[in-house]
């Protein structure tokens, strides 16, 4: 698979997840009708984004959402990034995860947040994720048809030693579920999606809820898709909407091979060890 189009899909959270179920259909059918072939949702997207709200949202896998989205996802025969939303399992602990589904709906792979967002910004927000969910302990690397790809969620982003560890799994492609809030996004957003790709030489796909002035967390919006040279080649505003960008792989080995980053790391000075990942 050398060229893939992406649909993006910035869509606005109410607090009833029928309706919100509801809504991320219709905007999937809709990307599906102008071609898309990978769509991906963005992060918490089927509940409010309130700690103390989670245990009411949560459901195991499979559970109403996931059965919804491996049907889209085999009715429309797309890549389904579905986003991420709070995941219960047999324990009864609550996951921050994503669940990737391919053109026939079957589960290719399921992501974990690692990174719990406990921040305290005075005077401005304070949110600690790890009041309801515990966090997950795996790197994510999907391969499908040609296609390697990376899932991470929000806050894990900020952490560069999981992406470049993502990455010299042989992730091309990083794909980010997220809802950084008004005063995060405003100040890294665009920032980190950016040095992120810059860094890895890889293509960076950031897909957050819009705005909703009704709900007491307020997420940044500006869903976006950045090429591996750091530049912005889609971009939503504040508002809804779904924004369509089609993807040439080729161009990951291009610029690695121009600008060999990854090959000119000094392994006598320095090593990034996680589980299998040795080098």
């Amino acid at each position: 698979m050398h060229n893939i189009k992406v649909a993006v899909i910035q869509m606005s959270v109410s607090d009833v997840k029928e309706t919100n179920l509801k809504k991320a259909q219709s905007m999937i059918k809709k990307a599906c009708q102008q071609g898309a072939q990978m769509v991906v949702l963005p992060e918490v997207f089927n509940s409010p984004y309130q700690t103390d709200l989670f245990p009411d949202y949560a459901e195991p896998y499979p559970g109403p959402t996931t059965r919804l989205l491996s049907q889209l996802a085999a009715e429309h025969e797309i890549l389904l990034v579905g986003g991420s939303i709070i995941e219960k399992d047999a324990d009864g602990k609550l996951y921050n995860s994503s669940f990737v589904f391919d053109e026939k709906g079957q589960l290719l792979g399921q992501h974990r947040k690692v990174h719990l967002f406990d921040i305290n910004l005075s005077g401005k927000i304070t949110f600690r994720e790890s009041d309801t969910l515990h966090s997950g302990n795996s790197i994510t690397v999907i391969r499908h048809q040609g296609l390697c790809f990376s899932i991470m969620i929000c806050y894990d982003f900020r952490f560069p030693e999981l992406v470049r560890a993502a990455v010299l799994e042989g992730a091309q492609l990083l794909v980010v579920p997220a809802a950084f809030t008004v005063t995060t996004g405003e100040a890294h957003w665009e920032l980190l999606m950016r040095s992120r790709a810059v860094d890895n030489q890889s293509f960076v796909i950031a897909a957050s809820p819009a705005r909703n002035p009704e709900s007491s967390y307020q997420a940044w919006g500006h869903s976006m898709v950045v090429d591996p040279w750091g530049q912005i080649i889609a971009e939503a505003g504040e508002d809804e909407g779904i924004i369509y960008v089609e993807l040439d792989l080729k161009q990951v080995d291009q610029i690695r091979q121009q600008l060999p980053l990854l090959q000119h790391r000094r392994h006598d000075l320095y090593k990034l060890n996680y589980g299998r990942l040795m080098e």
